[in-house]
């Protein structure tokens, strides 16, 4: 695979369909998790699950911390002609180093302060207990989870993007067929369905360490000078990667505590199912991110913005595609979500269509959203992504959170739609604006 002189199109769509692949599964842990739980433990299962994601949140994100900021730096050195000058695996060494560091201390947090973490995250007494019961198991290999993101984005930088899928790939065939297993054959119920995502997280991890003894693999620990400051270039490069997974988990805390306030635990649980379906979406989304921008960076290294161009043209149609894709499930067939990751009552099924209806339209232009940081993070513009990040995830989205059900207590619903609405018009500007200042290649890119 030629970055630099392949042609677009097929790499483009092989590392879609790698990507793709990757992110599929790796929004199986939760959708297979929650759909099990809700069969076996009803609605209440289904909201326990919902006050849990915010771990996950915290730490996928942390892994596309280091991942992401580290392997654009890497790839994006790879492509400069003089890039002798300086060594791209100091970065993937250092990435390593701050991995090491962030699952340490995420492991004492989870293990030491579940039971705050989890109350603060919006568990009453019921929804404590199962959701202390699901991430017993997770404790133990906590780190797992964080290094399968992290070696995930250098390996598709690494030219290797099918180990990546095959080893996330892996480790969710083993979850599904675990939970069935845990929860139902063994009847361990919510506790096996933990069991089985903490299992899943170790061979998908196993699998992904087998490149380094592969002949692709150009991966290298090296010695390497001012760590300090490399590992601050990896987080601001990979922070909007990171923030959109942190903003996800500090947004569900904010919907769980209004909804349980406003509207009460039978929405709360239809809300876990939109945490899954809306994970299943960023997933599609990340897919095109991750896909493009292994071959943006590289080429940006090399100024051949052409290329660039060329590779955001089959970006934006795959956005496209998904945004139209969900928004339209969503809009049809509401209540089939519903019966897949639980066994609704009367009451959950009159109230779930209008919930998803509202709530569905955001993903109209999600994934435009989310691919945009990725595409300034390519391009080494972490002010771009960074604005989209904080303001999609936190200051516009967290605003109406608390201003909307004011008005009205069901319409905490559209705080999503209006916010992909406003980053949007803002995403759309701002990658015009650096699209048209790409070179021909043998220009320079001015930043």
């Amino acid at each position: 695979m030629d970055f630099l002189h392949g042609k677009i199109r097929p790499l483009y769509f092989k590392y879609l369909a790698a990507a793709f692949g990757s992110a599929l599964i790796t929004s199986v842990y939760s959708i297979a998790d929650m759909a099990m739980v809700g069969q076996y433990q009803g609605p209440d299962g289904t909201a326990a699950l919902a006050v849990v994601a915010p771990i996950w949140n915290i730490i996928y994100s942390l892994g596309l911390l280091m991942g992401i900021g580290g392997s654009v730096i890497f790839s994006t050195l790879k492509g400069k002609a003089d890039k002798k000058s300086e060594n791209e695996n100091e970065y993937f060494t250092v990435a390593v180093i701050g991995a090491i560091i962030l699952s340490i201390i995420t492991w004492i947090v989870i293990v030491f302060f579940d039971r705050e973490l989890l109350r603060f995250f919006g568990a009453d007494e019921t929804l404590l207990a199962l959701a202390e019961a699901y991430i017993i198991p997770i404790k133990f290999v906590v780190p797992c989870f964080l290094f399968v993101q992290m070696l995930s984005a250098f390996l598709r930088n690494d030219k290797n993007p099918m180990l990546a899928t095959v080893g996330v790939l892996s480790g969710g065939i083993f979850n599904i067929l675990g939970d069935y297993i845990f929860v139902f054959v063994f009847d361990m119920g919510i506790f096996g369905a933990g069991l089985a995502t903490a299992i899943g997280s170790v061979i998908s991890c196993i699998a992904m360490l087998t490149h380094f003894v592969s002949k692709r693999n150009s991966l290298a620990f090296v010695k390497s000078t001012q760590i300090l400051c490399k590992l601050k270039d990896i987080s601001v490069t990979g922070f909007s990667t990171f923030f959109i997974d942190v903003a996800m988990g500090i947004l569900t805390i904010l919907f769980n505590r209004q909804i349980m306030k406003y509207l009460g635990t039978n929405a709360l649980s239809i809300y876990g199912i939109i945490v899954n379906v809306s994970t299943f979406v960023q997933c599609c989304a990340y897919s095109v991110g991750q896909a493009s921008q292994p071959i943006i960076s590289v080429n940006y290294g090399a100024k051949f913005g052409n290329r660039i161009k060329q590779t955001l043209k089959y970006a934006i149609y795959s956005v496209i595609f998904f945004s139209l894709l969900w928004t339209l499930l969503s809009l049809l067939i509401p209540n089939m979500f519903v019966r897949i990751f639980m066994t609704p009552t009367e009451e959950i099924l009159k109230i779930a269509p209008a919930i998803i209806h509202c709530y569905g339209l955001s993903f109209l232009l999600l994934p435009l959203n989310i691919f945009s940081t990725y595409y300034f993070q390519a391009l080494l513009k972490p002010k771009a992504s960074f604005i989209i990040s904080v303001f999609r995830g936190l200051v516009i989205s967290g605003i109406l959170i608390f201003i909307l059900p004011l008005i009205n207590a069901n319409s905490i619903w559209l705080t999503m739609p209006f916010t992909e609405l406003i980053v949007a018009v803002f995403a759309i500007a701002t990658m015009i604006r650096y699209t048209k200042r790409l070179p021909a290649e043998e220009e320079h890119i001015y930043e």
